[in-house]
């Protein structure tokens, strides 16, 4: 439908996906979102210039009955931003998504799974570190936990990123929008990272990624290529069966954790704030599950 409208509109359609869209999980989420959109309109109209405001709320009321509303939202943003995109690059006069509202979502506690301190510790403690893949796997996720890195963050880390200043050890976190973050290194922590790289012999290389593949040459016990997020989610599910963990836990699973074992030890909402480098506390408080306990203690009181 965009290539019909002539050959700048398809440039300018690439463009916003390559010129303006610097993240790449962004890039991927509005491409899938873009292309389900149109896809859906190709059954219902000829060309762009019959996508109206009518046809965009249709839409979006039509993904309302099959998928979530934060994903309904997305799309809808995803949709707008194209338009707009197209409306500067003088494609189209007006945005036919300007005006249209998505389903309102509220949420005050986040649908992350979060693990107990306890749960947290036996599977850290549960990992075997014979071999470089245990160390590996423990200092990756020991990393998340006690730095509250975002994995996207934690496998973009170069050896280098790692660096002593003064007596402690600290890291540099690339942070969404080109943001550099540095926290210092907890004690275990430092621990797990020191075992890792020591077992790994890549200190010396500086500007090489700090959580690599397993190699498959032998004689070699790590690749040169960083891990994806996709190997990291695999690791931690495998992980979490062995340790004898039940919940559906993800990358994300150890920011939360981190931040509500905390919060539990007397740490500020605010601090807490700051390590994860989020824009707003709300955010923060979304990782917070400090009350579930006493929810649990109140339901208990119901005795019949």
């Amino acid at each position: 439908m965009i290539a019909r409208e002539g050959e700048s509109a398809a440039w300018r359609f690439i463009e916003f996906f390559t010129a303006n869209i610097r993240n790449p999980n962004t890039r991927r989420a509005y491409a899938r979102a873009v292309g389900n959109f149109f896809r859906w309109c190709e059954q219902r109209v000829r060309d762009v210039a019959q996508i109206s405001p009518t046809v965009v709320a249709s839409y979006i009321e039509h993904r309302g009955r099959t998928h979530a509303k934060p994903t309904v939202k997305q799309e809808l943003a995803a949709v707008r931003m194209l338009f707009d995109w197209l409306v500067v690059g003088h494609v189209l006069a007006a945005s036919p998504a300007h005006a249209v509202r998505g389903p309102k979502h509220v949420i005050k506690r986040g649908k992350t799974p979060v693990l107990t301190r306890e749960e947290t510790r036996e599977l850290l403690d549960g990992i075997e570190t014979d071999d470089i893949a245990g160390l590996r796997d423990r200092a990756l996720i020991g990393l998340l936990v006690f730095s509250f890195a975002r994995i996207g963050a934690a496998l973009t880390l170069k050896v280098d990123d790692y660096f002593p200043e003064g007596k402690r050890w600290k890291l540099r976190l690339h942070e969404k929008g080109g943001k550099e973050h540095v926290v210092p290194v907890h004690h275990v922590l430092e621990e797990y990272l020191d075992a890792y790289l020591d077992a790994a012999s890549i200190r010396d290389q500086a500007g090489g990624p700090l959580f690599r593949t397993l190699a498959t040459a032998p004689g070699r016990p790590l690749s040169v290529n960083p891990m994806r997020q996709a190997d990291a989610w695999r690791m931690i599910r495998r992980r979490a069966r062995a340790a004898g963990i039940p919940t559906k836990i993800g990358c994300h699973t150890f920011r939360a954790s981190g931040i509500t074992a905390y919060l539990e030890n007397g740490g500020t909402l605010e601090r807490a704030q700051q390590i994860a480098a989020h824009e707003s506390p709300r955010t923060t408080k979304l990782y917070d599950r400090t009350a579930d306990h006493v929810s649990l203690d109140e339901i208990e009181r119901i005795r019949i």
